[in-house]
């Protein structure tokens, strides 16, 4: 290469040079790229065929990947594919005969970054290749930043800012080093699995695997040989022996999910395994003695449930040795963005820069209850990447029932073991305290302006904001 020859790094400077992949079956053509491309910042690997670049695309990142259409073993098309299918950081020029402009077309369409006709124009091949560089570079900074973002507010897997899950994150944190029993409870969607997997993750001594059973889920009849197995011919159905949820996480953690529901006489058996630590299969003899972590979910209050007399008072003792109690999502709005900003990054199309959600449609997000908590909220993102043609979110791609919510018919639950006056405090208590979080996200933190929406003096407010313990904060920006 000459020694005027122009860098192709746009001014970028790095701690690491970037690599390209050129991927050509031609041996001549192959090496005038590489020749052409190569810079003392600029590493151009080169492969003969579609599966030998697909090698090199697993081994190593490459900014940029040049491809021929039309070469054995894998196509250029196949390559792009791959590349999208993969989620490779990638960006790819195909190179084309005349005669199949139509195919490197369509292949624009599939995320291609820009097609060459041969035989190439090595000038325009540089100014291609400089640009793509440039917008990947724009790309991966976009998703550092993204990264660290999420890392910041990451705990296993779990997405929060709210002060509330980060207690319960250092709670767990300390949880994993023993093997106690949890017991979580929370709402439906609230995420009590994902936190269950984030103990078992945490709990780097438990080499065992995790393993789940829905309670609820599994019909009375069944749920003991789920629970403990069976041996051969304990039923009619027993063609063999099997083992049971127990015996498959031993070394690990059990989630017994909604344990409310476990029938009175499941209960008896299953107090015995906690305490004893070993059982016997459905139709066996022997005991078995297991090393397992129990976790056990809840979307309803056991001790509610013991009141109701529909729950063992010593199980819900046994079980309830470490309590977590998962905050819904209308407790903690200052998470509704950055779990829709994550949701839209997992429902982008492959390909495809990530969904924008307009300003409209994050009020709508902000003003909702969320009774299906984050599971409702992933679902609503997941419908607007779907129907958002234009790649942007709004309102109307959002389900019905969020920008059009039904009226209650029953808007509180009337408890008449109770008294009025106890009850009428507590309503008007979580009116206020919800009233008062939308005003304050509606004024994005600004606390006079929120007192100009609800009509209260500055004063007034800031005592309601110690009382319902609500930080502005975290409603700021």
């Amino acid at each position: 290469m000459s020694d005027n020859a122009k860098p192709l790094d746009g001014g970028h400077v790095g701690p690491a040079p970037r690599r390209i992949l050129v991927a050509e079956d031609n041996d001549t053509s192959r090496r005038q790229m590489q020749k052409l491309l190569q810079t003392a910042d600029l590493i151009v690997d080169v492969a003969a065929d579609g599966a030998e670049a697909l090698e090199a695309l697993t081994a190593r990142h490459y900014s940029v990947v040049i491809t021929d259409l039309k070469m054995p073993r894998l196509t250029g098309v196949q390559l792009l594919e791959e590349v999208q299918k993969r989620r490779l950081p990638s960006a790819v020029i195909l190179l084309t005969a005349y005669g199949s402009i139509d195919e490197a077309v369509n292949a624009m369409r599939l995320g291609a970054t820009d097609f060459l006709t041969k035989p190439v124009d090595f000038e325009h091949l540089r100014l291609v290749v400089a640009r793509a560089l440039r917008e990947r570079d724009l790309l991966d900074e976009v998703n550092s930043l993204r990264e660290r973002l999420q890392e910041h507010y990451s705990f296993r897997n779990v997405l929060s800012k709210s002060p509330k899950m980060h207690a319960l994150f250092e709670l767990i944190e300390h949880v994993a080093k023993t093997a106690t029993t949890v017991l979580i409870e929370g709402e439906t969607g609230t995420g009590k699995e994902m936190l269950a997997r984030a103990i078992h993750d945490a709990s780097v001594k438990r080499t065992g695997p995790f393993v789940a059973i829905n309670c609820a889920a599994v019909p009375e009849t069944l749920l003991e040989s789920e629970l403990f197995g069976h041996e051969k011919g304990a039923f009619t159905s027993a063609v063999g022996q099997r083992k049971g949820r127990f015996e498959l996480a031993d070394g690990g953690t059990l989630l017994l999910d909604e344990v409310g529901d476990v029938p009175m006489a499941m209960q008896a058996k299953l107090l015995r395994v906690l305490q004893e630590r070993k059982f016997e299969r459905v139709g066996g003899a022997e005991s078995i003695e297991v090393d397992v972590r129990i976790v056990a979910a809840t979307n309803r209050s056991l001790q509610q449930r013991v009141k109701e007399g529909k729950f063992r008072e010593d199980l819900y003792y046994r079980l309830n040795v470490v309590k977590i109690d998962v905050p819904p999502l209308r407790e903690r709005p200052q998470d509704i963005a950055l779990l829709a900003s994550h949701f839209v990054q997992k429902y982008s199309r492959p390909g495809q820069n990530a969904c924008q959600i307009s300003p409209e449609a994050m009020e709508v997000l902000f003003n909702c209850s969320w009774p299906g908590n984050v599971r409702q909220l992933e679902n609503a993102i997941e419908r607007g990447c779907v129907t958002a043609l234009d790649g942007v979110i709004r309102p109307e791609n959002l389900p019905p029932e969020l920008t059009q919510p039904p009226v209650a018919t029953t808007p509180f639950h009337v408890d008449l073991n109770r008294t009025l006056p106890e009850q009428l405090a507590e309503l008007t208590a979580a009116f206020e305290a919800s009233y008062l979080r939308q005003a304050l996200q509606k004024a994005h933190g600004n606390v006079g302006r929120c007192a100009e929406i609800s009509g209260l003096s500055r004063r007034s407010i800031t005592d309601r904001f110690a009382q319902y313990k609500i930080d502005k904060a975290h409603f700021k920006g």
